[in-house]
C-alpha cells in the first residue's frame, strides 16, 4: 500500500540546546512524558512513576545488546587519516565498517592501525566497506577503540561513556549505538518493577551505525532500511504467552525491540522464536501484531524512527507531543528524556 507521505511529514523545529550532550545524574532522574494514541492526551511524568503505569501480567522486553567500543583511526599507506566504524563482524578476521577519509579506499589497499595491527579493503558493500584484519575484530575494537557517541553529540567520548551509554542489562557484544530507551533503567526502577509483579524479557538486536543514517528521498515508501540481526528467543515467546494469558501487556523498551519482534511476527504470523536479519520499516499505515505499548526516547526529526511511533500512536498526535516537549524543555534523542506510548486502535492488527 502505497502512503503517499513525504519525509517533510515528520518534520519538527527543534532548538539545539535541547539536545543532551551528557545524561542525566541519575539513569532515572530523567522525565517522563505519557503519550494515549487513543485519544491523543499526554502527561508530564517522571521515569521514576513508570512502575505505576504497569501493573501485574505486564510483560516488559528489553534489548540486551551490548556496545562495543566501536570506532578506531588508522592512516592510509599516502599518510591519510582513516576513521573506521565498525558495523558488524562477518568473522573472526573481517568486518563490514564504514569508513571517513579524505578519499575512499581501494581494493588491497591497507590502513595501519593501533599497536602494530592492519586491515586491508577487500571490497565495498554498498555504503559498506569489507575490511580484513590482521588480528581478531573483536578483540582488536574491545581493546583499542573508543565509544561512538552518536553524530549529534558534540564532544568526544570519555570515561564515563563507557558505563553511561550502555544499558546496565547489557550482555550480548556486537551494537554500534545503544538501545537508548534501556538507558533509563536501573536498580531501583527494576524493584519497583518486581514489587508490582511486572515481569521482564529480553531479545537481541545489534543495532548498526545504519540507525543515524538520514532518509535521502522525499517519498518514505522509496526509501530502503538497513540490515540488522537479531534473536528472539523461544524463552521470550513463552513469556509473551504468558502475558497474553493473564490479560497483560507487552511492553517493548525501545524501538529495536519492536522491529525484532514485528520481525519475528512477520516471518510467522505470530511472535515465534527467530534468529536472523531484517530491513523492516515500520510506518504509518502499519499493524501491530506484537507489542501493546512501547518506552522510547524522543527521535530525530524525518527519522525513520519518529515514524516508527508515528505509526503506533499517529502522526498528528505525535507531533503534537513533540511540540509539547520542546515547548516543556524536555531533553532530545540518546541522552534525553524518555516516552510512555500507548497505541492508536487502528495501529493494531488485532483490533
Amino acid at each position: 500500500m502505497h502512503n503517499f507521505m513525504q519525509r517533510l511529514d515528520f518534520h519538527f523545529d527543534l532548538p539545539e540546546e535541547l539536545i543532551a550532550q551528557r545524561p542525566a545524574e541519575e539513569r532515572s532522574a530523567s522525565r517522563l512524558l505519557t503519550l494515549d494514541g487513543i485519544h491523543g492526551s499526554h502527561q508530564d511524568l517522571q521515569f521514576r512513576d513508570l512502575p505505576s503505569l504497569l501493573g501485574p501480567g505486564d510483560l516488559l522486553i528489553f534489548n540486551d545488546t551490548r556496545v562495543i567500543p566501536a570506532r578506531v583511526f588508522g592512516v592510509k599507506h599516502s599518510g591519510g587519516r582513516v576513521e573506521i566504524l565498525l558495523e558488524r563482524a562477518l568473522s573472526a578476521t573481517t568486518a563490514l565498517v564504514q569508513l571517513r577519509a579524505s578519499k575512499g579506499l581501494k581494493a588491497d589497499a591497507v590502513v595501519t592501525l593501533p599497536a602494530g595491527h592492519s586491515a586491508r579493503m577487500r571490497r565495498r558493500h554498498r555504503d559498506l566497506f569489507e575490511l580484513e584484519f590482521s588480528c581478531d575484530v573483536m578483540s582488536f575494537f574491545e581493546t583499542h577503540g573508543e565509544i561512538p557517541l552518536p553524530p549529534y553529540i558534540g564532544r568526544a567520548a570519555d570515561a564515563a561513556d563507557r558505563e553511561r551509554y550502555q544499558t546496565v542489562y547489557a550482555r550480548a557484544k556486537g551494537a554500534v549505538a545503544a538501545p537508548t530507551a534501556g538507558l533509563h533503567f536501573d536498580p531501583g526502577i527494576f524493584a519497583a518493577l518486581e514489587a508490582r509483579h511486572v515481569r521482564c524479557a529480553f531479545i537481541t538486536l545489534h543495532v548498526g551505525a545504519g540507525t543515524f543514517a538520514p532518509l535521502r528521498v522525499d517519498d518514505i515508501d522509496d526509501h530502503e532500511m538497513h540490515e540488522e540481526h537479531l534473536v528472539v528467543p523461544e524463552v521470550t515467546c513463552d513469556a509473551i504467552d504468558a502475558a497474553r494469558a493473564v490479560g497483560g501487556r507487552v511492553i517493548a523498551v525501545g524501538t529495536t525491540v519492536v522491529r525484532a519482534l514485528e520481525s519475528a511476527a512477520a516471518a510467522s504470523g505470530s511472535v515465534a522464536a527467530y534468529r536472523g536479519a531484517t530491513r523492516i520499516f515500520i510506518k504509518p499505515g502499519y499493524r501491530f501484531r506484537a507489542v501493546d505499548a512501547l518506552i522510547t526516547n524522543f527521535h530525530l526529526p524525518q527519522s525513520t524512527l519518529l515514524m516508527l511511533c508515528a505509526a503506533f500512536v499517529g502522526r498528528d498526535a505525535l507531533l503534537r507531543a513533540y511540540t509539547h516537549a520542546v515547548q516543556a524543555r524536555y531533553r532530545f534523542f540518546s541522552y534525553g528524556d524518555a516516552m510512555f506510548l500507548t497505541p492508536a486502535a487502528s495501529a493494531l492488527e488485532r483490533a
